[in-house]
């Protein structure tokens, strides 16, 4: 990956993420957003079979969210995202590829840390929705437990910032700057209108 993000004259024609991409993307950010409200929702319910019922789904979702990550970075490895318009400011270039590498990490360590929290002192497998078992970490005390719970919570603020981050400069590229950049991923339209292709590298 380079340091200064690729950009190429896309004036006539725009080029954007491939379908494959688009879908990876928006599931995710549903998956994401879901996660938030399961979280946050649980974890100020007395303890009973309600609250042990949302923190299943918790941690089903969490693993469908690392399992679908993984096959994200696999894909973006695969396939090229498409260079940015030239119009974009270099900065903006950069801060949107950090960004971006910024929450393939997180999307993985979430899921790892909140798995290593649970494990803690524990062996054997923790139950996800239908029954299905998903092993433990192996070999963690449990006076590891406090430590990567209240890691798995900073980071759970840090992909908070970098989704209010990410969300404004959207807005911003699509009804102020009304940069073509905003056409990458649909269904965000490039202002002006003109052909958009699709990147199938």
């Amino acid at each position: 990956m380079a340091s200064v993000p690729e950009a190429t004259d896309q004036h006539r024609v725009l080029l954007r993420y491939n379908n494959g991409a688009v879908a990876l993307h928006w599931i995710t950010v549903a998956l994401v957003l879901t996660q938030l409200y399961l979280g946050f929702t649980f974890a100020d319910m007395e303890r009973g079979p309600a609250r042990s019922e949302l923190f299943t789904w918790h941690k089903t979702v969490g693993a469908t969210i690392l399992v679908l990550s993984l096959i994200r970075l696999a894909w973006r490895l695969m396939h090229k995202p498409p260079p940015f318009p030239e119009s974009l400011p270099r900065w903006e270039r950069i801060a949107a590829v950090w960004n971006h590498r910024a929450f393939y990490l997180l999307l993985i360590a979430l899921p790892l840390t909140g798995l290593a929290t649970i494990s803690s002192g524990r062996s054997g497998t923790t139950e996800l929705a239908g029954g299905i078992p998903l092993p433990l970490i192996p070999g963690l005390p449990e006076s590891a437990g406090d430590g990567l719970g209240e890691t798995h919570m900073l980071l759970v603020f840090v992909t908070i910032a970098l989704v209010l981050l990410h969300v404004g400069a959207a807005l911003k590229h699509q009804f102020i700057d009304r940069a073509r950049a905003s056409g990458r991923m649909p269904p965000f339209q490039a202002p002006g209108g003109g052909p958009v292709e699709m990147l199938e590298r």
